[in-house]
């Protein structure tokens, strides 16, 4: 059986049509981004050196555009299902060469295309869960942090170097900063306000993880039932 057509791919596309760049080159980017989530995509076209990644990040943040106002898709649920780049015009040109010949030099086009489609309900739980725990462990490490800098600001008030430090006028020596009674109870204020808000991300994790893992077991269990009938009849 024939695979699906390339214009027939479901999904929102965006396609630039005539670039001047191979499309031997603009395949190795593609094959960088494609089934990646959208922001996953655009961070690794920023940080990639080829000069093909900034054609190819225009046009994915050109297809993100399109599913969100043509389309209505929220882009935290895209990801990037196709992309390739087809060949387009050769331009040809001469270079004159030793003896009355001509060295020809092939300048060749490419049509890029990318589609983004949205993700699957099941991979889009499991997506959202794991940005939960990351975020859960960014805030964990901001707290070890804010722990870390109160206790240096507290021996600053001793007289020990830990403590916060800042610039005067004149000399621009660094002097530890007094810190106050009040300014200790704000930092536990707020270390407690980001355990908390820590714990919630937390549970609210599981439950996304575990209501994902009960729609995954209720479609297994519809499949068995449909396999036993056909069975029996």
């Amino acid at each position: 059986m024939t695979g699906v057509k390339t214009n027939e791919r479901p999904g929102t596309r965006a396609v630039a049509k005539y670039i001047r760049i191979s499309p031997y080159k603009v395949r190795e980017v593609l094959d960088l981004i494609r089934g990646q989530h959208v922001q996953r995509a655009a961070e690794i076209l920023k940080f990639s050196e080829r000069d093909a990644a900034i054609v190819v990040g225009k046009l994915l943040a050109s297809a993100v555009a399109n599913a969100e106002n043509n389309d209505g898709i929220d882009p935290e649920e895209l990801y990037v299902s196709a992309c390739f780049a087809d060949e387009g015009t050769t331009i040809k040109r001469f270079r004159p060469r030793a003896r009355g010949r001509a060295g020809r030099i092939r300048k060749r086009t490419c049509h890029i295309t990318i589609i983004v489609s949205r993700m699957p309900d099941d991979q889009l739980a499991r997506f959202r869960t794991k940005q939960a725990a990351e975020q859960a462990a960014r805030r964990a490490r901001r707290v070890a942090g804010g722990r870390a800098g109160g206790a240096g600001a507290s021996g600053s008030e001793q007289g020990g170097r830990g403590g916060r430090f800042r610039r005067t006028r004149r000399g621009g020596e660094a002097e530890p900063t007094p810190v106050t009674g009040e300014t200790e109870a704000e930092l536990d204020e707020e270390i407690e306000d980001e355990e908390l808000a820590e714990d919630d991300a937390l549970v609210e994790a599981e439950a996304i993880e575990a209501e994902a893992s009960d729609d995954i077991d209720d479609s297994d269990e519809s499949a068995d039932a449909a396999d036993t009938e056909d069975e029996e009849q």
